[in-house]
Formats: C-alpha cells, structure tokens, sequence
C-alpha cells in the first residue's frame, strides 16, 4: 500500500467501458423473468377514493397486480430516513411514514399507486394503463417557506406546519450583538432552486427470492449497496442481512441520486417472492424526473454585518429547507450537518449563527446530489461576499483577500477552528486566490471590462 501513496493508479474499468461493454442493472437478466410497471400519480396532492385493478389482472400476460393495500396487509413498509436531527428544544423530529404504495393519498406527482407484473414489459405498460385510479385532487404546498406558515396544505397530518424539524448551529448571541453593533449590513434573499439529477442511466432493479434458502437477490443501480442491504433487510422486508444479497454492478452516473435506497426496488424485490418469480423494473427518462431524489430547494435571508474597516464582524442566515413530500435517507442531514458547518465558509467572521427550518411539501424527495448541502454553503457565503464589498466600494478581490482567514498547514500553525463546529486542518486561501488573479490577468480584465462598460456591454 506504500507504493501507491503520490503516485496515480491506472483505472481497471476503461477497457470495457471504451469499447462499450460494461454491464449495467438493466443489462443482467434471469431465467422465467417478469416485468414491472409502476402506476404513478399525475396529481401532487390527491386523497386515493379507489384503486380499480380488475380491468388490469385480467389482461393477456399480466400476472398479478397489487395495491398499498396489498403491501400494507403484509407488514411491509418503505424506505427510512437515516439521520435523526431534532428540535431546537429537544423534540424528536417528526418522519412520517412513506409506503411503498399509496395507501389513502399521493403527496408528490409519482408518488406510486399500484404495481403491475406481467410477462413482458409491453403488456406491464399495457395493463398500467388499464389501472383506474379515482383522485379527490387537494390544494397542493411547494414553496418551502410558505409551507411552514399557518393555514398551508398539510402534506401529512401528523407533521403540524409541515415543520420536520427546525434547528440551529453558532453563537446567537454574540452574532446578534455583532449586527447591533454593524457599521454595514448586507442582506440577501434567493431561492436556491430545486434541481433534478440526470444521470445517463436510468434507476433499475432486477428482483429475485430462492424459496429453497429463503434468500433474496437484488441486482440494482447504487452507490451504497451495502446501505441498501442494510435498510431493505433490517427496516423494510424485517429479515436478517444474510438473507439478501445486494449486487450494485457498472453504475451510469449517480451524483448522489443513486446513494438512496428507494422504494422502487424494495417492491420489486417483495413482489417477487409473491409471485415466486424474478422481476425487472427500469425506470423510464420521465419517470427518473418523477422518482429520483432532488436536490437544494432552499429559500434562504442571509446577512453580513461589516465594521467600519471592512472587516466581517457577522454572518446570520435563515433557511426553509424543503425536504419533499417524504424524507430519505440523508435528507436531514443535507440542510443541517452537510451546510451549516460550512457557513464559516473562508473567513475570519467571529459570529456565525445558521437557523435552519425543514419541511415537506409536494414535491419530490430530497437528497444528497453533487455536494448535498455544501455547495448551497458556498453560494451563500460567496455570494454575501461578493455583494458586501460592491455596496462598500471595495474591489472583491481586496475585500476576500482583507477577510481570509491567514495561511495555516495544521502543522507549524493549528488548524483553524470554525465558529460551526468544523476545524480546517489546513489553508492557504490568500496564496490560491492570488495565483488565480495573477494566472488571469485581474487587472487587464478589470480594464477591458471599464472599456466594455463604457461601450454599453453587459460585462
């Protein structure tokens, strides 16, 4: 192991993936194999009046078609959340329950109602479309902020102001203190907007139950296949580990979306012991849109306070952080450990204080995706920055540079110690930013961009 240590590693897998021979969920098969379709909701927030399915079963090469009902009589529930962040005063958070179909209401568009197996994916379509499904249709809440107010639709009954959890991380008083006492405040509100992740592969999962041993196979699309083993085993089916086997083969992009173990796959993998036969399911492009986690969706008000010098004295933000319509598994975490430890961002600020409210509202889950909770830190931090030293009057390069927290290598100097939990185990912000001013030529640019001005461009 010493040998690799500085040094790169040639990649194993290129060979077949350059001449277009990996080997993907969708590309596994079995012998006697079945077909899946999910019925998804078109509505955002409907109550279920009925589930009609006897037009569907009885369709040419459909073999069997369940309800929430079904599932629900079988003990079975879905997918959990991982991560327990409570109230500020102590309360357990709230997680409400996520069924791997309907049962009484759909809660985002695609939440599934029915899932049909039949011998071929065309006659699985087919009889999906057969599936009369009739929808009381509510007033549906996406905006996170408006979500916790009074009077908003409630996405689930036993979540009050659809409020999670609310939390916070820093020093509330010393941050209000350096706000009292600010020379200059700059404010800024957004909506970091919800994003949907697009990986070239789609979800899949291939399902099969040996009645001789009693075990499971799951052949499905994650990163995290010893998680998924983990929640369908302990969580979902009730069962010990040993009895499932989880097999994650070549994986075409995930970002962070593939991380999550979803419902999609924990019913294949009970249907198949249902049916006493293996099942496929693969996700379509639409539907992935539908299905896979999201990301951000965020509604933040962010604050700098400046004093007199252009020094930091302060950073405060408040966040509405919409979780979806149900909590995955390290949804809670995104908005609360993943980015409010990374609000000190760069800077010497000697207050911080991060006040976080998470909700559901009717949209899709979600999770971890590129950076899960980190990039959102940055863009606000940067972004106060930025819009801090323009209403002073300070070039942001001088006004970053004025700020940083000082060279440290954690080794002749300590880490630095954040005022959000975090040390930084080493730094040199001032040496990187100036060899990218230099690399770029900054005060050329800033000249052609004055000349550009003056010629009426936008630049």
């Amino acid at each position: 192991m010493g040998d690799l240590i500085g040094k790169s590693v040639k990649r194993v897998e290129d060979n077949r993936f350059l001449k277009g021979e990996g080997k993907y969920t969708d590309d596994f098969n079995m012998p006697n194999q079945t077909f899946a379709v999910y019925v998804r909701s078109p509505h955002a927030h409907a109550n279920l009046v009925s589930v009609d399915i006897s037009a569907a079963k009885a369709m040419d090469g459909v073999i069997n078609v369940f309800t929430g009902k079904d599932i629900k009589d079988a003990g079975i529930v879905g997918s959990i959340c991982g991560w327990q962040v409570d109230f500020k005063n102590g309360d357990t958070m709230k997680e409400p329950g996520h069924p791997i179909l309907a049962v009484d209401k759909v809660r985002h568009v695609g939440d599934a109602v029915a899932l049909v197996i039949a011998e071929d994916i065309g006659k699985a379509k087919d009889a999906a479309g057969a599936v009369e499904v009739n929808y009381k249709v509510l007033d549906a809440i996406v905006d996170p902020k408006a979500a916790a107010q009074d009077g908003a639709p409630q996405v689930h009954d036993d979540v009050p102001n659809n409020t999670i959890f609310d939390w916070e991380l820093g020093n509330k008083d010393e941050t209000d203190a350096a706000f009292e006492n600010a020379h200059h405040i700059t404010e800024l509100s957004y909506h970091n907007q919800k994003l949907v992740p697009n990986a070239i592969e789609p979800r899949a999962a291939l399902a099969y139950f040996d009645s001789n041993d009693e075990k499971y196979t799951l052949y499905t699309t994650s990163q995290n296949p010893h998680l998924a083993r983990l929640i369908i085993a302990a969580f979902v089916l009730s069962i010990p580990e040993h009895k499932l086997r989880v097999i994650a083969p070549d994986v075409g992009g995930g970002f962070g979306s593939k991380i999550n173990t979803y419902n999609d796959e924990c019913g294949v993998l009970w249907a198949s012991k249902q049916i006493g036969r293996p099942v496929k399911w693969t996700a379509d492009r639409t539907e992935a849109f539908f299905t896979d986690s999201h990301g951000r969706d965020h509604v933040t008000d962010a604050k700098l306070a400046l004093d007199a010098d252009g020094n930091i004295t302060g950073l405060r933000t408040k966040t509405y952080a919409s979780l979806g319509a149900y909590l995955s598994n390290f949804s809670t975490c995104v908005p609360t450990y993943l980015h409010g430890t990374l609000m000190q961002g760069l800077y010497t600020t000697p207050a911080v204080h991060v006040d976080v409210t998470a909700v559901v509202t009717n949209t899709v889950p979600v999770d971890a995706l590129r950076g899960a909770g980190r990039p959102e830190a940055s863009y606000c931090v940067e972004r106060l920055v930025e819009t801090a030293a323009r209403e002073i009057g300070m070039d942001p390069a001088e006004f970053r540079l004025k700020n940083f927290i000082p060279p440290f290598d954690g080794v002749k100097q300590p880490g630095y110690q954040t005022q959000v939990a975090l040390q930084y185990d080493s730094g040199n912000y001032e040496g990187a930013l100036k060899k990218a001013l230099k690399n770029a030529n900054y005060e050329k640019l800033k000249e052609e961009r004055s000349a550009a001005r003056s010629d009426g461009k936008l630049m």
